[in-house]
């Protein structure tokens, strides 16, 4: 394992083209699965797939803009041909019958299996339209369960792997109980979400950058308007993975990822601990010349949107820039 550190990167400044393209929006069809919304922003290098987390979809996340610039156009302007998509039950993805049961006893829709499928599906896609062999793999939060899952299991596919606030198992405990397909998230839930360990107990972003953000997500859902309080329906099965590493179940096996793997969090990130993430570096003990390992100064578990982004971005694009892969 490479050594843990706290990387102390120099204030960065962002480099905002002046007119950044707009990703191409497309809809992912296969027969028996849901419709998935794929992002893609074209570019000459290795192709990128972003994973996002388990309350909002990759239009609020890496292709979220602020101050004109997403994560998506930072990756795209260093070379990458950069994609992302919608889990099923998210944003612009199909809300199936199986999502929209009400049923309380219902199975929790979308753990990390039936996501795994679903990432496995847009790399086929990545491979059959941009003629790539191989996909780096980008992911954040909940999303890095199904994403370790895929790498466990294709490692002929990928050329790398960022989990970024992973979650990780904790101590044993019996599995958790989880009923019904999904659960609901208020506007005061993200907000709790996004104020969590910053210093000003507010979200780490320009409040009106967030009241720009908040708005666009309560916006995913048609129905979220029409509840009291007004709030987004998506999948439980990500709640059921968490709970379930909580109690020490994790659903992939880290030591049988065999890509080069790098693994980060922000210091004041309370979902991802540093024990955590030393945990995890540890666990990944198949890695070649081990996992990069990086804590990064000033954010959160939701960096990729906060005012010391631009860290996260210069430490993710090295490491990827770093494994010389072409596709």
């Amino acid at each position: 394992m490479k050594m843990l550190v706290t990387l102390a990167v120099a204030a960065l400044t962002f480099v905002t083209p002046s007119s950044s393209p707009e990703p191409r929006a497309f809809k992912l069809v296969d027969r028996g699965e849901p419709t998935l919304l794929v992002r893609h922003l074209k570019g000459r290098g290795p192709a990128i797939l972003f994973v996002h987390g388990a309350t909002f979809p990759s239009a609020l996340s890496v292709a979220f803009r602020i101050d004109g610039k997403s994560w998506m156009d930072d990756l795209h302007r260093r070379g990458f041909d950069v994609w992302a998509f919608d889990f099923a039950g998210y944003g612009g993805s199909e809300r199936d019958a199986a999502f929209a049961n009400d049923d309380p006893a219902a199975k929790p829709y979308g753990a990390a299996e039936a996501a795994e499928r679903q990432i496995s599906r847009v790399v086929g896609a990545i491979e059959r339209s941009a003629h790539r062999r191989h996909v780096l793999l980008l992911a954040h939060s909940w999303g890095t369960i199904p994403a370790g899952l895929f790498a466990e299991h294709h490692p002929d596919q990928l050329a790398g792997l960022v989990l970024f606030g992973p979650i990780m198992r904790r101590g044993s405990a019996p599995t958790p109980t989880v009923r019904g397909a999904a659960t609901l998230v208020t506007a005061q839930d993200q907000l709790d979400s996004f104020s969590a360990n910053t210093p000003a107990h507010r979200p780490d972003m320009d409040l009106a950058v967030y009241a720009r953000w908040i708005a666009a997500y309560m916006a995913t859902d048609p129905a979220s308007a029409i509840r009291t309080p007004p709030a987004v329906r998506v999948p439980n099965g990500p709640v059921l993975d968490i709970l379930s590493a909580r109690a020490g179940s994790l659903p992939y096996d880290p030591g049988k990822i065999r890509v080069p793997t790098m693994i980060v969090r922000g210091d004041r990130d309370a979902v991802t601990t540093s024990d955590d993430l030393a945990n995890l570096a540890r666990a990944l003990t198949s890695v070649p010349g081990g996992p990069e390992v990086a804590t990064l100064p000033g954010g959160g578990h939701r960096m990729q949107l906060e005012h010391s982004r631009a860290t996260l971005f210069e430490a993710v694009g090295r490491f990827f820039a770093s494994l010389g892969h072409q596709s």
